[in-house]
């Protein structure tokens, strides 16, 4: 006869683990070895891009793969993330923006799992960047869900947010060959 047993994590937990997790809903989520060259190039021209944008406001950050603790038993690490509100210590607060950049070995955490999780905190915008098929799929969130705006590849798009706007060039963060 087997027993279902499931384990559960708090943030308190998470703070004694060795290497790379994430932690949602209590759920303990290894994160992938380091990320992959393209991983890595999308990400700091996304990061770039945005810290670029934001260098004349004031109230705004770009944070580059960060931990954010949304409550007790969830802290998960997006690849980049716009935060509108000066940070203490930790990040408690849901980002205004969040680019998860797509690896095979995480993708359903990303497009399922985390999508829910970040609608349910209130992430304004969440973007999902496929490196491989060059796109980027872009939703913004409304009365608590998430609606597409878009798929991208070579569009520009303004994020308008409560403090400031940030006119994004998709086409900047793809590799050109």
């Amino acid at each position: 006869m087997a027993l279902a047993y499931e384990e559960s994590y708090s943030i308190d937990d998470y703070r004694y683990w060795e290497g790379d997790w994430e932690l949602i809903y209590g759920g303990a989520y290894a994160m992938a070895p380091s990320p992959s060259f393209e991983h890595q190039s999308v990400s700091g021209k996304i990061h770039r891009q945005l810290d670029e944008a934001l260098d004349d406001c004031k109230a705004c950050y770009t944070v580059y793969e960060c931990d954010v603790e949304f409550m007790e038993d969830t802290v998960v690490r997006p690849d980049v993330m716009v935060i509108c509100y000066e940070p203490q210590e930790r990040l408690t607060r849901a980002p205004e923006i969040i680019f998860e950049v797509i690896s095979k070995s995480t993708a359903k955490r990303d497009e399922v799992l985390k999508f829910d999780l970040y609608a349910h905190e209130g992430v304004k915008f969440y973007i999902l960047a496929y490196p491989e098929s060059k796109k980027a799929k872009c939703y913004k969130l409304v009365d608590g869900k998430y609606q597409k705006i878009a798929d991208f590849s070579d569009e520009k798009y303004l994020f308008e947010l409560e403090k400031c706007s940030i006119d994004f060039d998709f086409d900047f963060i793809w590799r050109k060959k």
